[in-house]
């Protein structure tokens, strides 16, 4: 076998892997709310039939775990190589140009929720793996493909496919960006609540205030209806706060404000632009809320639309992994209680329980309490590892740029297994559009991601 024997295999596969994606874009594969053999819904059920059909078709072993999750298998030998995807995609969200489950192609790029996040990605691991078996190319160990199902919430899936089956002994997720990442974040999700107090017959009272659906995105769009007995005033006052929050006059004497940001993922949240937060911040400048006016004006002070975590007093960093980023991902105040969510990666050598506890202590005498809705351990593999230098190695020998290990504030299955690392599949300088509007990839760099994917497999698996 030669490189260009394994390069043609991966080429001859091109149209198979834009009609296999689109088909799989078209599937709108969101958590929802279980049925009786779809624990997470009847769309992401039918997605993951769908990815075992295709895998099947191509000649791999598959498996299906109770719907929770799949994974597909070629080679043998006493040891497993792992590759693990997910096929779940956060909610479309608004302001897209085109159909979000469309699977609509422009040029060199394919449209569409979960394009890059992680569709794209599994399609071209899948195909990779054909490839090595097209290219005739004999493995000692065994490859497998798993295909998970709820990645982008609580991973049941990987908890329910743990207590079934052992885990590969190594392997990679290419859930992220390359060269490589072998250092990621803890992964900290808290829940606030509070009852409010009765309204104090206050100016200005916030009846309700709806943003955000999932904690891991940067909502772009906040609203909340107030009271409004002077709808001019409230103008005034809102452009003098130079935010982009828009009022609109409502019968009843109240006003609904609309605050538009940039939505965007939360383990970067410097690339988005929090939309709840900037809510936070207006209803504070105006001073409206009533019996939340405390509430809301802690949390303009202590989040608005900063990130770092420095008004809840837990900022920091550290040399392995970087400084802490903070999202408020989910904003409630309706039936006189306040819901919110704030997802937060920290550094490896901080402690979420202590984190947990000082923004408790941070929150308190308003009568917000905290509790931690999910957490996931850092993950350090480090760069002098076998799996690290070889996989730096086939990305060097194919694209000729720089090999690197870096680390992430995104959470990924490698986390789920020892010796795993995020390998791929966004390029340096490409554009990573996950959680964002308008998300696409490129054809191009999705069969330059097969073709590593591919050389991946024959370095560590033959």
């Amino acid at each position: 076998m030669t490189n260009h024997t394994l390069d043609q295999a991966v080429e001859s596969l091109r149209p198979q892997v834009i009609e296999t994606l689109k088909r799989w874009i078209r599937i709108p594969s969101e958590k929802l709310p279980p049925e009786p053999g779809a624990p997470f819904g009847k769309p992401l059920q039918q997605m993951l039939a769908a990815a075992l059909s295709d895998a099947e078709t191509l000649g791999f072993r598959t498996r299906d775990f109770d719907g929770y999750i799949g994974d597909a298998e070629i080679g043998s030998g006493d040891e497993t190589m792992g590759i693990l995807v997910h096929l779940d995609v956060v909610p479309a969200g608004d302001g897209w140009a085109m159909d979000p489950f469309g699977g609509e192609v422009r040029g060199d790029k394919l449209y569409g929720r979960g394009s890059g996040d992680n569709k794209g990605p599994a399609v071209a691991a899948m195909h990779a793996m054909k490839a090595v078996q097209d290219a005739g190319i004999p493995l000692k160990k065994k490859v497998r493909l798993i295909l998970g199902c709820d990645e982008e919430s609580g991973w049941a899936d990987i908890r329910h496919y743990q207590s079934k089956v052992a885990m590969p002994d190594f392997g990679f997720s290419p859930d992220a960006v390359f060269p490589i990442i072998n250092t990621e974040k803890g992964i900290l999700q808290l829940t606030l609540s509070a009852a409010l107090a009765p309204d104090d017959g206050a100016l200005i009272p916030v009846y309700s205030i709806l943003a955000g659906e999932r904690p891991n995105v940067i909502p772009g769009v906040a609203k909340a209806e107030i009271g409004c007995k002077d709808f001019d005033a409230l103008a005034r006052s809102l452009a003098e706060t130079g935010l982009e929050v828009t009022a609109e006059k409502l019968p009843n004497g109240r006003a609904l404000l609309t605050s538009t940001g940039i939505q965007g993922h939360a383990a970067k949240p410097g690339d988005g632009k929090n939309a709840a937060g900037q809510l936070l911040l207006a209803l504070s400048a105006i001073k409206a809320g009533g019996g939340s006016s405390a509430i809301i004006n802690r949390l303009a002070d202590c989040i608005g639309v900063a990130y770092d975590g420095a008004g809840l007093g837990v900022s920091g960093s550290d040399a392995i992994s970087g400084p802490l980023t903070l999202n408020l991902g989910v904003l409630r105040i309706e039936g006189g209680r306040l819901h919110a969510m704030l997802d937060m990666r920290h550094p490896v050598l901080m402690s979420a329980e202590m984190i947990t506890k000082i923004i408790g202590m941070r929150l308190k005498d308003v009568g917000i309490s905290v509790e931690i809705a999910q957490q996931k351990a850092p993950l350090h593999v480090p760069e002098d590892s076998f799996i690290v230098q070889s996989l730096l190695s086939v990305y060097h020998q194919l694209t000729g740029r720089e090999p690197y290990a870096i680390a992430i504030g995104g959470g990924t299955y490698s986390r789920s297994m020892d010796n795993c690392v995020a390998f791929g599949s966004t390029f340096p300088g490409g554009q990573d559009l996950a959680h964002q509007v308008d998300e696409c990839i490129s054809i191009d760099s999705l069969m330059l991601s097969a073709r590593i994917f591919a050389h991946a497999i024959v370095a560590l698996a033959t």
